[in-house]
């Protein structure tokens, strides 16, 4: 009896660190397939800059370490620079962590720049009613193909796109004709023609559509094989940091058309009314943050000094208050926001709506340009107002003689208040007065016609 319960003593001194073991693996491979469960969730909308690529970037470099099962990008932009493009094409192919792009909701596009980006997923999907191409690197206002340093610099900057996408569309196995045409033919489909040419994978309403979608499909990464397991997984959103928004923020047209209008306009009531600080201080803020927001931008130079000049009407507009100048300076502040933006610029893919559109730029041109006309021409106004306090306010103002007044002596009551007065001429008892200089406490004073 004794021999037995010894056996089972040491079975289960055996057994107990193998049971042991078992459990860790047993939650170890579970925290494990919980984690391939999830997907990462980023956003690519606006502009594609390098606050936009770096946030991408960061997407890409976190899913890959908390080993996500993918990387869910939603794209709705219009286009952006052709480096920031670059720098997110490369993360993406060379993502350990299977990329998923989805161009939607509804009515987004994947314009330019877009093109590249939703070419450079391992699976690309479509919500209804969005579209797709326009890649073209060079844009005139007439779609017309101008001629960028001449010919062979236009032919140039073409082929080399060209071959980016060419380069992108057969890695990933897509239409490396229709990529090719979207580039030198400005082509652009809608979503069920993408999927009909091969241009992206499939229609999805939404990101969890696209995840049921893709659950079981086999995508290539560079470390191998992996088959999705997307379906019913959690979603985390991956947000960008406080200095990549920012960048992104900026790089915009229309806000950098406010913020040189906003710093200008500051500035110049400023100089108009000195030591109002406030005017001053956000005009200077705004003022830095346009240039900030236009070195990131492919802007024209004319846009640029057509803004200046209609600012600078608009300050002359203080010091002659005949509203001319305050109209042509508002007029001006409406052709440089038209012409802000460089489509010329072969560095950035965008489509000819990246722009300061007429519904923002009219009403925020009028708005901002006629307050400030009127605060200048208000400003004027006060400028040639009569004195009211102090005394050049005394000065012209009409009273009463309380006594007689001679060159020597007197009283009068003037502006509610008893003073000493004198005068060249005698002025009887209880006739009226007209103040002419002040000295001190005397009023010096002659009758009032």
């Amino acid at each position: 009896m004794s021999e037995m319960v010894d056996i089972r003593t040491k079975d289960r001194r055996v057994l107990l660190p193998v049971m042991a073991a078992v459990l860790v693996c047993a939650a170890g491979g579970g925290a494990q397939e919980g984690a391939l469960h999830t997907v990462a969730l980023c956003e690519l909308t606006g502009t594609v800059d390098s606050g936009m690529a770096a946030y991408l970037a960061d997407c890409v470099r976190i899913a890959a370490e908390r080993r996500y099962e993918a990387l869910v990008v939603r794209v709705d932009t219009p286009g952006g620079a052709l480096e920031a493009t670059r720098d997110i094409v490369r993360e993406f192919l060379g993502s350990p962590v299977p990329v998923l792009v989805w161009v939607g909701p509804s009515g987004a596009r994947a314009g330019s720049a877009g093109v590249f980006v939703t070419l450079a997923a391992n699976v690309a999907a479509m919500a209804p009613g969005t579209n797709i191409g326009a890649a073209h690197p060079v844009m005139g206002p007439s779609g017309q193909d101008p001629e960028v340093g001449g010919q062979h610099m236009a032919e140039k900057v073409v082929n080399d796109t060209a071959a980016f996408a060419e380069a992108i569309a057969r890695q990933r196995g897509r239409n490396v004709d229709w990529a090719v045409e979207a580039v030198r033919e400005s082509a652009s489909v809608p979503d069920d023609r993408a999927v009909a040419l091969g241009v992206v994978d499939l229609i999805a309403t939404s990101v969890e559509d696209l995840l049921d979608k893709v659950d079981g499909r086999t995508v290539k990464l560079p470390g191998g094989e992996r088959i999705l397991v997307t379906r019913g997984a959690r979603v985390e959103r991956l947000n960008p940091t406080m200095r990549q928004a920012f960048v992104h923020w900026l790089a915009n047209p229309a806000i950098a058309y406010i913020l040189l209008l906003v710093g200008g306009l500051g500035l110049a009531i400023e100089l108009a009314n000195p030591g109002a600080i406030v005017p001053g201080l956000v005009g200077g803020v705004s003022f830095v943050l346009a240039l900030l927001s236009l070195s990131a931008l492919p802007i024209q130079a004319g846009g640029v000094l057509l803004l200046l000049a209609g600012l600078g009407m608009i300050v002359a507009e203080f010091f002659v208050a005949s509203g001319l100048l305050g109209a042509a300076g508002v007029g001006l502040l409406i052709l440089g926001g038209f012409l802000l933006v460089d489509r010329f610029d072969p560095e950035w893919f965008v489509e000819p709506t990246f722009a300061v559109s007429w519904e923002f730029l009219l009403p925020i041109a009028l708005i901002l340009g006629g307050g400030a006309v009127y605060l200048l021409v208000r400003a004027a106004q006060t400028r040639n107002l009569q004195h009211q306090v102090g005394d050049l306010g005394l000065i012209g103002k009409k009273g009463r003689a309380l006594s007689p007044i001679d060159s020597r002596s007197g009283t009068v009551f003037v502006f509610g208040e008893r003073w000493n007065a004198r005068s060249e001429q005698p002025i009887a008892e209880g006739e009226d007065v007209v103040v002419r200089r002040v000295e001190g406490l005397t009023l010096y004073v002659e009758k009032a016609s």
